[in-house]
């Protein structure tokens, strides 16, 4: 399989601009935690956090270097509060944000370079949240409607491809039930958190997401598609789950495992409910869907997205509460990097990134037997580099561990598409180093380094370089390792 035939792409995310941040949103919670947690080194490995990467100044020279390297495509996340500081269409639209995001695309497109968009990637208009509690309410399905329904009008004409949701489930997990991203909700038991309930707030989170992506697509296919022809999905990340023993009880942990974590959300929209582990597990605290609700959220999708970067082992968990319930332990699962003293993977700089490409493989075959999606894309999948102030630009530039990790996870990417997944596009987390949640600069997961201390200068890794000449090869079938 030559996988330069296939799409290959970047992304990265100009909502977190943070030079710009005069929109109302609740990452901004997030950006608090960071500055409050972080060590005073870690702050400094930036000389500062008020940098924004995209903006209108640096799109002219950073679209020059996607054509470079050779990508095809470009995938970024629109900024809901940037286009609706209020939330609400009604309330008012951001005509300045409208016009950025038309200088992007018209920009990449001039380039040759399609854009890939998805729609929400976790900023929450602040109002929205103030109101009514952001996703905990049933009310965002229709705000996020129209929101929607604004930038397929504004910019459908050229966009193709449409996410509506990246990562629903972390978003979910994270922000409700562990409160470690915003809006940083969880019980006092879980984590340090002054509201929420990690027992139900992440279930009802994911049914408003899952809701507000079927209402969104209804609209994009009744609306835009036939005239606009583009195609719409969602992006759902996940490990791949190792059973740890040759038992049946690992076997039969790490296949409910892929169903808490994958399933929560594909379940849904692939057959109009949840995984029957979850309904068991759960209960009463999973919400149900209507007979219309499961229709609409049933076959939505005109791609899968997967975001895939490691792998765990995994066994039947014995140590659960039946008192304190969350999301973090219904699975009832156990998950770890080792076995036997041995690690799954090679560690890397990424303290929860270990090197496992195997796992892309297994993960496609699992996808394609449950779900038989007609298209996949891997929207996600990299490594990041600690930002170590002390290394010289030269030896900053030498990432060969990123390039280890794209090679053999294309290698074994290949191989799945060999053997029948219909895989159409690899995107790699990401194009530029940026601002990463809650390890803020600390860690660079770009292949394009940035100078945080030089006016934001651009530099090429030697990953860059690889791509470049691997998109350029004339013979190459898979990667050479």
């Amino acid at each position: 399989m030559d996988l330069r035939k296939k799409e290959m792409v970047t992304m990265m995310h100009p909502r977190l601009n943070l030079a710009e941040l005069v929109f109302p949103m609740i990452l901004r919670l997030v950006l608090h935690r960071v500055l409050t947690s972080m060590k005073e080194q870690q702050i400094r490995t930036a000389g500062g956090l008020a940098y924004g990467i995209l903006s209108p100044n640096c799109i002219q020279k950073d679209i020059p270097l996607l054509k470079e390297i050779g990508w095809d495509f470009f995938r970024f996340s629109i900024s809901w509060p940037r286009l609706v500081p209020n939330g609400k269409v009604s309330k008012g639209v951001n005509q300045q944000g409208i016009n950025f995001y038309n200088s992007l695309i018209d920009e990449l497109l001039a380039y040759g370079i399609q854009p890939f968009v998805t729609l929400f990637h976790w900023d929450v208009p602040q109002t929205l949240e103030d109101k009514y509690g952001g996703f905990l309410s049933r009310e965002i399905v229709d705000d996020f409607h129209d929101y929607a329904d604004l930038c397929f009008k504004e910019f459908g004409d050229r966009v193709k491809y449409w996410t509506t949701l990246n990562e629903p489930n972390n978003f979910a997990q994270f922000g409700y039930a562990t409160g470690t991203y915003a809006p940083g909700r969880c019980s006092n038991y879980i984590g340090n958190c002054t509201n929420g309930n990690s027992a139900t707030e992440p279930y009802i989170v994911a049914h408003h997401l899952l809701l507000s992506h079927a209402s969104v697509v209804q609209l994009y296919r009744s609306k835009y598609q036939t005239s606009q022809k583009g195609k719409i999905g969602l992006g759902t990340s996940t490990y791949w789950m190792k059973p740890k023993f040759p038992t049946d009880q690992s076997r039969d942990a790490a296949m409910r495992a892929l169903d808490f974590q994958f399933g929560w959300i594909v379940d849904p929209i692939t057959f109009g409910d949840y995984p029957k582990s979850m309904r068991n597990l759960v209960g009463t605290r999973l919400p149900n869907f209507t007979i219309a609700e499961s229709k609409m959220l049933r076959g939505s999708y005109d791609y899968l997205g997967v975001n895939y970067y490691t792998a765990r082992y995994v066994d039947e968990s014995t140590s659960y509460s039946t008192t304190n319930l969350s999301y973090t332990t219904d699975g009832r699962c156990n998950l770890t990097t080792e076995r036997d003293g041995i690690t799954i993977g090679k560690p890397t700089p990424v303290v929860w990134i270990y090197m496992y490409p195997k796992g892309i493989r297994d993960l496609m075959h699992y996808v394609k037997n449950k779900y038989n999606p007609s298209v996949i894309y891997i929207l996600e999948n990299g490594v990041g580099d600690a930002n170590n102030v002390t290394l010289s630009l030269k030896d900053a530039l030498r990432d060969t561990l990123r390039m280890k990790y794209h090679k053999l996870h294309l290698f074994y990417l290949s191989k799945a598409i060999e053997e029948g997944v219909n895989v159409k596009g690899y995107l790699t987390w990401s194009f530029l180093d940026n601002f990463s949640w809650a390890l803020g600069y600390t860690v660079r997961y770009g292949v394009i380094f940035i100078d945080y201390k030089n006016g934001l200068k651009r530099y090429p890794k030697d990953s860059s370089l690889w791509f470049k000449q691997f998109l350029r090869a004339e013979n190459t079938t898979h990667p050479h390792i």
